[in-house]
């Protein structure tokens, strides 16, 4: 498989594969020691901490979290991942340790992902791939965590694919949430991807790159009736190329490649990324047409949008149009100047920074949580 279609496959926006799907994770022994030393440096070890792993029934499977704060009265924040089969867990020790000072952070492996892939039978969980269920599992996991961790609601985190989720879950069972955070957030993908395309040819002809041209001019018109059959491959490739997935950057092999580090995951749940990219992608893909949140005008929680400036993978431009229109409790865009998909890996900081300003005070509003001290 071409590296172009192992990225495209890999993008947060709608797809699911890492970086070396279809082969076999390095030799683990070269990176003992230095998971070792992140596995030190990450452990919590306060008295008031929580640091856990848990396999959790939802909808009918075993599901793999992780859970990690330094004081269990802090919020609960919940992750969804992207993909729909790429699992933030192995990366998110690249920006999540200060995160856990002011949240219980929870890293969720999405059915058929990562950990959870290899905790269940691929052929019980194959036809059970449906944007609905997805979305059924995160409202089960909130009530779990609710009751587990004595919390009256949940901040909600969707980045990229689990943006699909979360909006659907800010639309359906707002009553859970303190707030709902997108980053890299998906409104209507038959509005998003036109822009991608446009930015990416536009970059083509910029630097005369004969090829890129003619592989985006052939894709015209894009995204035509479906994705599948290497459509979004082939946008994805460029989109790459010319920074509009990680900023400044024309790969994002620092994201794959991180996952090697992580005290999380074994070489066979990393392999497990890519079996379970391959058994979700069309599958999603196959829905794709039913992801329209243009139609949500009012909202009964708050909202918040963390918008990359150099994201063309799901590009800014919709999201900002959708939260000017949109009634909601509180609503708050936050522009991310040097960042494009990943933010919290890109503008970690920033990321943080707009999280305490702008989400964790409503969570503590309500009752969970301290308010910060000087």
């Amino acid at each position: 498989m071409a590296p172009t279609r192992l990225y495209a496959l890999a993008l947060l926006a709608l797809l699911a594969a890492p970086l070396h799907a279809g082969a076999a994770p390095p030799d683990d022994d070269a990176y003992a020691e230095a998971r070792s030393i992140v596995s030190g440096l990450q452990r919590i070890v306060a008295p008031t901490g929580v640091q856990e792993t848990h396999t959790v029934s939802i909808g009918g499977i075993d599901q793999v979290i992780s859970v990690r704060g330094m004081d269990r009265a802090n919020p609960i924040l919940l992750y969804l991942h992207g993909g729909p089969a790429a699992p933030m867990m192995p990366a998110s020790w690249t920006f999540q340790k200060p995160w856990e000072d002011y949240f219980t952070v929870v890293q969720w492996d999405q059915r058929a992902a990562g950990r959870t892939f290899r905790a269940n039978d691929p052929a019980v969980v194959t036809p059970t791939i449906t944007i609905d269920r997805y979305v059924a599992d995160a409202v089960e996991l909130i009530d779990w965590l609710r009751t587990r961790y004595d919390k009256r609601k949940v901040i909600l985190v969707g980045h990229s694919w689990g943006t699909v989720i979360g909006l659907r879950v800010l639309a359906e069972a707002p009553e859970r949430l303190h707030a709902y955070v997108g980053i890299g957030q998906i409104i209507h993908p038959w509005t998003d991807e036109p822009i991608g395309h446009a930015y990416a040819l536009a970059a083509a002809r910029a630097e005369g790159n004969a090829a890129a041209v003619h592989e985006l001019e052939a894709l015209a018109p894009y995204p035509g009736d479906d994705l599948r059959n290497g459509r979004i491959d082939a946008q994805r490739k460029w989109v790459i190329r010319y920074g509009g997935h990680s900023a400044y950057r024309d790969n994002s092999d620092h994201y794959f490649r991180s996952q090697r580090l992580s005290p999380d995951y074994s070489a066979e749940d990393r392999r497990a990324i890519a079996a379970g990219s391959a058994l979700t992608l069309d599958r999603i893909l196959g829905e794709w047409r039913s992801v329209d949140f243009r139609g949500v005008r009012r909202v009964r929680a708050p909202v918040v949008m963390l918008m990359g400036q150099h994201d063309f993978t799901t590009p800014s431009q919709p999201v900002a149009d959708w939260l000017d229109a949109v009634d909601a409790p509180f609503k708050h865009g936050v522009r991310l100047p040097h960042s494009a998909h990943f933010a919290p890996i890109e503008q970690p900081g920033r990321t943080l920074v707009a999280l305490l300003r702008h989400v964790r005070p409503l969570a503590v509003a309500a009752g969970d949580g301290a308010a910060l001290e000087d």
